[in-house]
């Protein structure tokens, strides 16, 4: 697997994800970033037996962009924090398969996931097992139909952006689940985790991360990248 290493410390490693892969392993079998990403540290650091490396978020396995591990145990308790605690700053675009109406705004919403379904469902507050999610969003361009969307997450929660989107009429493009007409060539959607900022879990720092967007003909041609 080639790996994109955005960085490497004594306690983090952020790299670059592909749409497609998951990032730890799951009942497919198929590689994992995980995987690859304790190959690369073995490899790197001529690590004799298993590699430590602890897995602080993810990404949904059709998303591209920044993720990040701790590569210790203290790193990686502390990188959790910083998620746990909204102190990591998470930005994403996205490309909506129908134009937002509007510029700029926050959804909030009440999510319940079906894990059998691997699918969230918007529901109301009372609903027992619901979470709450909170998106802010900002419309940069409209194009052919779609929009070109900045989020960022306020909350944590699985498929939070995909739902966020799709509740605005505006699902993602290659968003089946969400409501999307039409997949993409590379079966990914189209959202991209391209900023991640947070604190150094051992210096009085911040580590700052980057994903280039994917060659795909989705991200090309907009004004506002």
């Amino acid at each position: 697997m080639d790996l994109e290493v955005l960085h490497c410390c004594n306690h983090v490693l952020g790299v670059a994800k592909p749409a497609g892969l998951p990032v730890v392993p799951d009942a497919s079998g198929d590689p994992s970033l995980l995987d690859g990403a304790k190959a690369f540290l073995k490899r790197e650091f001529s690590k004799p037996g298993d590699v430590f490396l602890g897995v602080v978020h993810r990404l949904d396995r059709p998303v591209s962009g920044v993720v990040c591990f701790g590569r210790t145990s203290k790193g990686a308790a502390r990188l959790s924090e910083s998620f746990r605690s909204g102190e990591a700053e998470k930005t994403y675009l996205a490309v909506t398969s129908r134009p937002l109406t509007e510029r700029e705004g926050v959804i909030e919403h009440w999510l319940l996931k079906d894990s059998s379904r691997n699918t969230v469902r918007v529901v109301d507050r009372e609903t027992p097992g619901a979470k709450r999610a909170e998106t802010r969003f900002q419309r940069l361009e409209d194009r052919r139909g779609q929009s070109l969307v900045r989020l960022s997450p306020i909350t944590g929660r699985s498929h939070q952006l995909r739902v966020a989107m799709a509740s605005l009429d505006a699902p993602l493009v290659g968003d089946l689940r969400y409501g999307a007409a039409a997949p993409l060539p590379d079966r990914s959607v189209a959202l991209h985790a391209l900023t991640l900022e947070l604190p150094h879990p051992t210096r009085p720092e911040a580590v700052s991360l980057r994903a280039e967007l994917p060659s795909l003909e989705i991200w090309r041609g907009w004004q506002g990248l």
